[in-house]
């Protein structure tokens, strides 16, 4: 690849922290909000299915409203880069995590129990748009709140830079996988926070936003 000049928001730095944020959301909504991923919606799907199929019509307004809201958040965040397109003080992924951010901050205070559903609605707003923010990591395809599309372009990555060693191949291949490894982290950091914190923990995520939305100022990066 020839040398090339990168946005700061595909910087691999940035990318894994989103990525460590990614997964401790699913951890913090599964285990603090009812068992519901912020993430993770074809497993709120096949939930959803399962409990329907078992005759539970509580399933509807557990599992249907982050689904509902992740398809929302997709929608805002287009709405945001038409927005800022133009502005040459702000980028537009920088208003994006602002106002992830934002919503986070909210969602903190929020008690578990009977805010629980409007809590996986928000959160699962704040990862679709980041799903949709952030799509490359030095020019790779590479997602920051899910892992099957990035363990089968990891995995077919390391086939082909094994087989035909191209080193280059191999190097992309570890970057799929160092982000599935920060996920994991960010999993594991999520369940422990939620322990020690409960519905707080989530204050965690606005922290790394923060770093984001001002790591964000720097000039772009060379990659080659």
């Amino acid at each position: 690849m020839t040398e090339r000049s990168i946005q700061m928001s595909e910087a691999y730095s940035l990318g894994a922290l989103l990525t460590v944020g990614g997964g401790f959301l699913d951890a913090y909504t599964y285990f603090t909000r009812g068992g519901v991923f912020s993430n993770a919606q074809t497993g709120n799907l096949v939930l959803l299915a399962i409990r329907l199929a078992q005759g539970d019509l509580t399933a509807l307004p557990r599992y249907l409203p982050p689904i509902l809201s992740f398809a929302l958040g997709i929608v805002v965040a287009e709405l945001i880069r038409d927005h800022f397109r133009v502005s040459h003080t702000l980028h537009w992924r920088q208003a994006v995590v602002a106002l992830e951010a934002l919503i986070l901050l909210v969602t903190a205070f929020l008690p578990q129990g009977p805010w629980d559903a409007a809590v996986n609605a928000a959160v699962s707003f704040v990862c679709a748009m980041q799903v949709e923010c952030f799509r490359k990591i030095r020019g790779n395809a590479l997602a920051t709140t899910m892992c099957t599309g990035n363990l089968r372009s990891g995995t077919e990555l390391l086939y082909h830079g094994l087989r035909g060693r191209d080193i280059t191949a191999l190097k992309r291949s570890f970057q799929y996988y160092g982000i599935i490894l920060c996920f994991l982290l960010g999993g594991a950091l999520g369940v422990w926070a939620t322990g020690v914190f409960a519905e707080l923990a989530i204050l965690l995520c606005c922290g790394m936003l923060v770093i984001i939305f001002l790591a964000m100022f720097r000039a772009p990066q060379e990659a080659t």
